[in-house]
């Protein structure tokens, strides 16, 4: 596909981060089939990743359309990091031109956790892993939330 073709719905090739001011987790997904895959994770300085590493992810996969994690309280509520994700999806948006979209990641990071715990124990559960799995997360959850 070119880059001036765009996807038709159900066909998009979709990037998903997990933003924290520490490490962004990424992930790609197709949302025809509904499932993601982990990218890895960016260190961030403040919540300012580094934007080559990023750009190299966009480049690469070429998505259609970019989510962030929205990281809400549990009432729904912001907190201070919920206006941080909300400039991050902002600057995704201006760097790259692409549609950004948040979605809620409440209790990703302990549903992450629990994956990787499965997958390997202790070990699998280093930052960037727990952030790359949210990520991954992020991204099914955003399919399924197109299926309702």
């Amino acid at each position: 596909m070119t880059k001036k073709e765009k996807a038709r719905p159900g066909e998009r090739t979709i990037m998903g981060f997990d933003f924290g001011t520490k490490s962004i987790g990424i992930a790609v997904g197709q949302e025809i089939t509904g499932t993601a895959t982990s990218l890895g994770a960016v260190k961030a300085r403040d919540g300012i990743p580094n934007w080559s590493e990023i750009e190299a992810h966009v480049l690469q996969w070429q998505p259609d359309l970019l989510v962030v994690g929205l990281p809400l309280n549990m009432d729904g509520t912001n907190q201070q990091v919920t206006f941080a994700a909300k400039k991050f999806a902002n600057r995704l948006h201006n760097n790259y031109r692409l549609p950004v979209e948040t979605h809620d990641e409440r209790l990703t990071t302990a549903d992450a956790k629990a994956r990787l715990f499965e997958q390997g124990g202790y070990r699998n559960l280093g930052k960037g892993n727990v952030d790359s799995m949210s990520a991954v997360i992020i991204l099914e959850s955003y399919f399924e939330s197109l299926w309702q």
